[in-house]
């Protein structure tokens, strides 16, 4: 059966002390809503996110990425809490769920057992060893009878290791029916959605649990959380593609971001950084080393090589301490302790040691094109934008102004002084 999806997201959260709204901090290269919304996507095609603190600056968010995701600015004066979330929301499907938009660990596949659930209220429920801090759920035979705060808890409920996971599959009738009839006569003084689970099992409503796994349903409410939250994400991302065959060396210590990919024959070292939209094909990336939206096919970096943004590596090698910005090199040698920013180099080129292309004037960036079997030899200055044509060689210590004819030695050094005897002259006082 299709089902609507609406995910909560209204929050101010506080606890993160932070001027960003919550749902908007990133867990491994997405904020965590997008990784929720990427679940509901597989699962919905009408889903509406509930905003209301800094709900301009989310929706720009999300509109920016996803398109036909509807809004709803809840009215927390008149009707705060989860319950008013709720309120006025209308919905395509007779089904539907509720998610959390703090909960990023949340999948398709975890959403499995609430989906499978057939009643009129179903609820995603953990059973844990030491279910302290937790509300308790109460089950018996196979449906919810009540939900109990811990503080209300007797010395037999307290006993319970079922507790709510935060998520719900209702239908669209009990909505209708159930939330413009929620009271905010308790302590908070606010709508509360679990109170449907109270009114659906006095009404004689089927009110059905889903036990899912915990690991998946983890709330994030502060920083530490966060980063818990990014931990187990990473460990499901480096799975996934170790699964997939590719080697990771210490693979606790390599980040992946969850918009990279990885094919073929790849090896992360230890230490290794993958972010962004990079993709690695047949790449070894060596121990401490940064790919940052970069291409790398055939080609090994590092270790401690830094290739950002815009950069595109065919069948090259570059070393330790080398840094390639907004460039393409297809077939290169840059051994160590280079930069290469905004340049295009050609097969069978080596750029030596302590080279780098001065591509910035202080106003505009300048490009540096340099062709096929180029030997450019150590602590070069390639003073963009200048063209090296094939077959060149640049001689070690060259600041280069003017392009370089086909074949070429490009050459420029201060003539060599030498004084006699001015060691023992100038520390003779």
């Amino acid at each position: 059966m299709a089902q609507s999806i609406i995910i909560l997201a209204a929050g101010f959260g506080t606890r993160m002390k932070s001027k960003k709204p919550k749902v908007l901090h990133d867990i491994s290269g997405k904020p965590m809503i997008f990784h929720v919304l990427d679940a509901a996507q597989k699962l919905s095609d009408d889903i509406t996110v509930v905003l209301y603190f800094e709900h301009e600056m989310i929706r720009e968010a999300i509109e920016h990425c996803y398109e036909g995701i509807r809004f709803k600015i809840q009215d927390v004066e008149n009707y705060p809490g989860t319950g008013g979330a709720l309120r006025d929301i209308e919905t395509v499907h007779e089904e539907v769920m509720i998610l959390n938009g703090d909960m990023p660990l949340v999948s398709e596949e975890a959403l499995a057992p609430l989906m499978e659930v057939k009643a009129d209220i179903a609820m995603t429920v953990l059973k844990l060893d030491d279910p302290g801090g937790y509300g308790r759920v109460a089950i018996k035979e196979g449906s919810v009878e009540k939900i109990i705060e811990q503080k209300d808890c007797s010395k037999e409920q307290l006993a319970i290791d079922t507790v709510n996971a935060g998520m719900y599959k209702v239908s669209k009738t009990i909505l209708q029916e159930y939330i413009p009839r929620l009271s905010n006569d308790n302590a908070g003084h606010e709508y509360y959605l679990t109170d449907i689970v109270e009114m659906g099992v006095r009404e004689g409503k089927s009110v059905k649990p889903a036990y899912v796994q915990e690991r998946y349903f983890k709330g994030v409410n502060s920083k530490y959380d966060l980063a818990k939250a990014e931990e187990m994400m990473q460990d499901e991302i480096k799975k996934r593609w170790m699964q997939e065959g590719i080697i990771m060396k210490l693979p606790a210590t390599i980040y992946v971001d969850c918009r990279a990919q990885l094919r073929g024959e790849c090896v992360l070292e230890s230490g290794t950084t993958i972010l962004g939209h990079s993709i690695l094909e047949n790449a070894h990336v060596k121990a401490n080393s940064v790919i940052e939206d970069a291409e790398l096919f055939n080609s090994c970096a590092g270790p401690m090589a830094r290739i950002r943004p815009k950069s595109i590596l065919k069948n090259s090698h570059v070393g330790n301490f080398v840094e390639v910005k907004n460039s393409t090199l297809t077939g290169v040698k840059a051994g160590h302790l280079s930069y290469m920013g905004d340049s295009t180099i050609d097969e069978g080129s080596n750029i030596g040691a302590g080279v780098i292309t001065c591509n910035y004037d202080g106003k505009s960036k300048h490009q540096t094109l340099i062709g096929k079997n180029v030997f450019v030899g150590s602590d070069c200055q390639l003073v963009a934008p200048v063209t090296i044509e094939d077959d060149a060689i640049i001689a070690a210590g060259t600041t280069l102004t003017k392009d370089v004819k086909k074949g070429e030695l490009a050459i420029s050094r201060a003539p060599l002084k030498r004084v006699a005897d001015f060691f023992y002259k100038f520390f003779k006082n």
